[in-house]
């Protein structure tokens, strides 16, 4: 009912409108980031019907902190559109690509004159025989960018359509390559959204305290689950990115099925004398703090949380996401080195 009072809230982000889907939101935290943009204790929303989740993520947090808090850094980024286009022939495909090398310039102009924020800062086109993909890769300010390197990269096509002297047979906004909404191994060597590398050094003592495991249990387990990470062909290697992100991008208002290629990276654990380095480099980090569902009633109150909604956040959230990750791969692994997965699910879910 007081979703109806005012379905105009809602206008810009769903069609045939008949309400929304309540989740349970959970709070984690403080969690103590130290990044290049995101720096503080935040508190953590996280939406989500898996019992257990909250719990874990704030356990990681918790020790995280207690350790002196998370480096994060925003590495690069950079959201991809790849429009493709076909030839009759070979030759015909060389041609293009010589054209478009040679008019950078032009077809930068025709994209960026569509936005205000996003900047076209990289063409690189892939030849298959008598098909061209465009790699046409945009920062795009403080939002995540779907729909805006959409835009601009059609723009950008219809200054080829029109100019180019070389004939197209056909083209495609979007010819698959991107790696939208799935993973892919461009995405996880040159990334696609913000790329973001935390990490944490765990004192021995702390680890033993307050995961009830020791260093070495926590590296002899993550020997094994990267073995297994390979032997089942991941991307990458990490225990569940998915749970922290999917939870974190719905009480926030990002792009949910982003997680299909958010949840590709690498979560590192090495020994450092006594202790436990950890880290986690996630290459495909979605997320805005303006645009999208960040303006929604619910979503916006959860940005609010974080302090991080509105223009000149999107770089903090996506080293908050990163960390978020982060303690939850601490949790989970800690707790299987432990013995206590079963145990927890079975008290916080199964048996309560």
């Amino acid at each position: 009912p007081v979703t109806m009072e005012n379905p105009a809230a809602y206008s810009a982000n769903i069609e045939n409108f008949i309400g929304t889907v309540k989740l349970p939101v959970g709070i984690i935290g403080p969690m103590r980031v130290n990044g290049l943009n995101a720096k503080g204790d935040f508190h953590v929303p996280m939406a989500t019907t898996e019992a257990a989740l909250v719990a874990s993520y704030a356990r990681g947090a918790y020790v995280a902190t207690k350790a002196g808090g998370i480096s994060a850094a925003l590495l690069y980024e950079g959201v991809i559109r790849t429009p493709a286009f076909v030839f009759g022939a070979l030759f015909d495909a060389g041609r293009f690509v010589e054209w478009v090398v040679s008019n950078i310039e032009v077809l930068k102009t025709a994209a960026e004159a569509t936005t205000r924020f996003g900047k076209l800062t990289s063409l690189e086109p892939i030849i298959d025989n008598d098909v061209v993909f465009l790699i046409c890769r945009y920062t795009t300010g403080d939002a995540a960018g779907q729909n805006m390197v959409t835009i601009a990269t059609n723009a950008l096509c219809q200054a080829i359509l029109q100019s180019c002297p070389v004939p197209v047979r056909a083209w495609y906004i979007e010819g698959n390559f991107s790696g939208d909404k799935k993973a892919s191994f461009l995405g996880m060597i040159t990334g696609r959204g913000r790329k973001v590398s935390a990490s944490v050094v765990l004192p021995g003592t702390i680890v033993q305290k307050f995961l009830g495991t020791s260093v070495q249990a926590m590296l002899d387990y993550g020997q094994v689950a990267n073995l297994g990470s390979h032997l089942s062909g991941q991307l990458g290697a990490q225990a569940h990115f998915a749970n922290g992100l999917a939870a974190l991008y719905l009480a926030t208002g990002q792009d949910a099925a982003c997680v299909a290629e958010s949840a590709v990276g690498i979560t590192r654990m090495e020994a450092r004398g006594d202790d436990l380095f950890v880290s986690v480099t996630m290459p495909n980090i979605l997320v805005g703090s303006v645009g999208g569902g960040t303006g929604l009633p619910s979503q916006s109150a959860g940005l609010n949380i974080l302090g991080l909604k509105g223009a000149g956040h999107a770089t903090a959230l996506a080293e908050v996401a990163a960390a978020t990750c982060l303690c939850g791969e601490i949790s989970i692994v800690a707790a299987i080195a432990a013995g206590e997965f079963t145990r927890a699910h079975e008290n916080l879910a199964r048996h309560r």
